[in-house]
């Protein structure tokens, strides 16, 4: 069985309280059972913690402090990873998306923040914070961009993404946001950076009518699902809940369009918002 993945500490502070904790345990000669069992959580959840998945919380970094005699270093350290460019609720998902090895995501509103170009981006949180000043705006949206350069690599991570057809219908911004919007989208599927799957109005009922529902895979971590609502996220990494959203996503790629009748569907809807806003 292969040894875990070696991390590098240099590449985010996450990565580097990761290493530490695994390196301080490895001297204990402590298993991540061992080190579980007094902050009454699963070895698993350590290892994500070492592996970066998961962010590390302040009442563990205590008891990782006293059990590991770390003199206050996971504490300190800890304090500094909970300040976050994202929302409270979407943090933990946010950093775990950043060093997911797969990210599958359905989107039943909007287009997924991944993907959303800068125009799209800006006239959603203009939508939803319609008070905010503009200079909350910019920064809403430049975390947000930045946050999609993920994207810039590549071949890693895969994004496999179904959109409700809903997504291309709704006139975010008007037509020639939408149709820019869209043509962001065709590009990513152009240059086979993501793969993109829309679930026809056709399809009828199905089965993640509830709401949004994201994906997460790791190379040395088990997987995690993340669902969003309104000012809320929930992220799961119980295997059986875990495996349970895994069938509810191989479902909805079973209802949707292929990927190329996706592709034609997007273009076609793109040139509708085109020609749209030719005629004002």
């Amino acid at each position: 069985m292969p040894g875990p993945k070696k991390l590098d500490p240099s590449s985010s502070p996450r990565a580097l309280l990761g290493a530490e904790l695994r390196h301080r345990r490895e001297a204990a000669g402590l298993s991540q059972d061992d080190l579980g069992a007094p902050l009454f959580v699963s070895g698993s959840f350590i290892g994500q913690l070492e592996a970066g998945t998961r962010r590390m919380q302040v009442d563990q970094a205590q008891k990782l402090d006293e059990v590991l005699g770390a003199g206050g270093f996971f504490v300190r350290n800890c304090a500094a990873l909970r300040k976050s460019k994202y929302p409270d609720h979407f943090a933990e998902a946010a950093e775990a998306e950043a060093v997911a090895e797969t990210i599958k995501e359905y989107s039943p509103l909007l287009i997924p923040g991944l993907l959303q170009a800068e125009p799209y981006a800006r006239a959603v949180f203009r939508a939803g914070r319609p008070t905010t000043p503009e200079e909350s705006i910019d920064e809403l949206v430049a975390a947000r961009i930045e946050r999609a350069g993920l994207l810039s690599h590549p071949t890693t991570p895969t994004v496999w993404m179904v959109l409700d057809e809903a997504v291309l219908r709704r006139r975010v911004g008007g037509p020639a946001v939408m149709a820019e919007a869209l043509r962001h989208l065709m590009k990513l599927i152009q240059q086979r950076r993501v793969i993109i799957q829309v679930l026809p109005y056709s399809a009828g009922g199905h089965a993640a009518m509830g709401g949004p529902l994201k994906l997460m895979a790791f190379p040395d971590a088990p997987s995690l699902a993340y669902l969003d609502g309104l000012g809320s996220g929930q992220l799961l990494d119980d295997p059986a809940s875990v495996r349970s959203y895994e069938l509810t996503y191989d479902l909805l790629v079973a209802s949707a369009l292929s990927p190329d009748a996706s592709l034609a569907l997007i273009k076609s809807v793109a040139e509708d918002y085109a020609h749209e806003d030719q005629q004002f």
